[in-house]
């Protein structure tokens, strides 16, 4: 299996009914063997599962709990993929700029798909825009990572060494531990930022709490610190 998508999805199914087919239409334009895995809630909440079905993607439902992390772990423990790419269900995540990022997959460990490089941007708000810029050049100095957008999910990895970390943190703040835990094992972690435009999302709400949000990454970044 040359590519796992790894998509967690909470109560997303408007959305995955348009972005699922636009994404198997890209990767069977590039020619790859893959896998679309679709990660719900744990008791179903909307018809989600439908549209996997009719889309011919996998269902999975989160193991323990219906956290962002749940989601995560239980996508990662699923994969097949010789490389791993996350993105989110919302729509935000044009599924084209995939074909950009495998194009560097096998002379980095990690690709990014970056809305901080020179090129990138994001429709967010410019409060938003100020406390996410804030947020990821923190991380990335105290953490000592090469990289201006830490917390973008939209990211593709080498699949054996992502399958090969532990992961524990809970929330959206699960995407900066990734990086970090690789960072930790493999010394010199090449990491390739590509300029992306992160889109508002096509329709419901967005699932993160702003407070929720400020104090699990504090809570984080001084657990990350203790990483060796």
């Amino acid at each position: 299996m040359e590519l796992s998508i790894v998509i967690p999805a909470y109560m997303e199914e408007e959305n995955l009914r348009l972005l699922l087919p636009r994404l198997k239409k890209v990767l069977d334009d590039a020619g790859l063997t893959y896998e679309i895995l679709v990660v719900d809630t744990a008791a179903a909440l909307d018809d989600t599962e439908g549209a996997c079905r009719q889309a011919g993607a996998v269902h999975l439902r989160r193991a323990g709990g219906d956290s962002f992390g749940a989601a995560v772990r239980t996508g990662i423990a699923h994969t097949q993929g010789k490389y791993v790419c996350f993105m989110d269900a919302d729509g935000s995540h044009g599924p084209e700029f995939i074909t950009q990022m495998l194009h560097w997959r096998e002379q980095f460990d990690v690709v990014v798909a970056s809305r901080y490089v020179d090129g990138g941007h994001t429709e967010n708000s410019p409060m938003l825009v100020l406390m996410s810029r804030m947020l990821n050049w923190t991380y990335a100095f105290f953490l000592n990572l090469n990289c201006q957008d830490v917390s973008n999910s939209f990211k593709l990895y080498r699949g054996e060494e992502l399958r090969n970390i532990e992961l524990k943190c809970d929330n959206f703040d699960i995407v900066e531990e990734i990086l970090i835990r690789l960072a930790r094992r493999t010394k010199q972690l090449r990491i390739k930022e590509l300029p992306f435009t992160f889109k508002q999302r096509m329709f419901g709400k967005s699932k993160r709490n702003l407070f929720v949000f400020i104090f699990s990454y504090g809570v984080t970044l001084i657990r990350l610190l203790r990483i060796r």
